[in-house]
């Protein structure tokens, strides 16, 4: 039966979003999180860290994450066909039909239109989010450096990551020599 529920919210996730894996994000919390309760929201933000971080999409990543943390292999395959079911078979439906309607103006216009939306869609999880794990104006220099070095600076989002990871490295260690003195 979970099995099956799985396969059904990832199916739902696959078809209803749009704008790539980074917009599944607030559907598949919302999913997950809240209608289900398979995760909590700190093991669903660690699936998120650990989805963006590895190689390959990330909605693939998810799926494989939560997939596997309910109900194992099994959990893991549902899930991913599931997510990749609705875009597989909407990619071979629409390059059949590409070259004849692209330049349809109507088409065109229906694709602009749906940019907004699909920034809404990534802003709001952002901000859910930053308020559960504790971003306020005391740590926010964090996340706005990390996002001046990778989108002005050019530095890889990997440095970046390695670096974030070192720092809370050093910070806890000399908390924990805090705590001991």
């Amino acid at each position: 039966m979970i099995l099956w529920q799985l396969f059904i919210s990832f199916l739902k996730i696959g078809a209803f979003t749009l704008g790539g894996g980074i917009a599944m994000i607030p559907i598949m919390r919302r999913e997950v999180v809240e209608k289900h309760g398979w995760l909590t929201d700190m093991d669903f933000l660690d699936g998120v860290a650990a989805a963006q971080s590895s190689p390959g999409p990330i909605a693939i990543n998810m799926s494989v994450y939560v997939g596997y943390r309910i109900k194992g292999v099994p959990g893991m395959l549902v899930a991913v066909l599931g997510s990749v079911l609705p875009s597989f078979t909407s990619i071979i439906i629409i390059a059949s039909l590409f070259n004849r309607y692209a330049q349809e103006p109507l088409v065109r216009k229906a694709f602009h239109a749906l940019e907004p939306a699909v920034v809404s869609l990534i802003a709001w999880p952002l901000i859910q989010i930053s308020q559960k794990v504790g971003l306020n104006w005391r740590n926010f220099w964090i996340p706005l450096s990390a996002l001046i070095a990778v989108a002005f600076v050019g530095i890889s989002p990997m440095y970046v990551i390695i670096v974030c990871i070192a720092l809370t490295l050093i910070i806890s260690h000399i908390k924990q020599k805090r705590g001991k003195n």
